[in-house]
């Protein structure tokens, strides 16, 4: 039984050249028609990710896309706050410079 990543590793060096599919059979103790359907089976892979890959970032779930509107809504009740903090001293010390 070969592990995932032995496979890829046969899978790689095939694909480059670096060693025939008989010779990967005999380095992996294995049937050429192991390594055939392994061919296959990376091949077969690699179209469906590269498929369903899109440009781009990915889009946001529902739950985070709500996160990120409680986020933003809170981003802006503390900037109010601050401006409003910032007034107030304003008045504040105004007052004290004219008494």
């Amino acid at each position: 039984m070969l592990t995932a990543e032995q496979k890829y590793d046969l899978w790689l060096g095939m694909l480059t050249g670096q060693i025939s599919q008989a010779d990967a059979a005999a380095e992996a103790g294995v049937d050429r028609s192991v390594i055939t359907r392994l061919r296959a089976v990376a091949r077969d892979g690699a179209i469906a990710a590269l498929g369903a890959s899109r440009p781009g970032r990915p889009r946001q779930s529902r739950q985070e896309a709500s996160e990120a509107a409680a986020l933003g809504a809170e981003v802006d009740r503390l900037q109010a706050t601050v401006v409003e903090q910032a007034v107030e001293l304003a008045v504040l010390r105004g007052k004290s410079r004219w008494g």
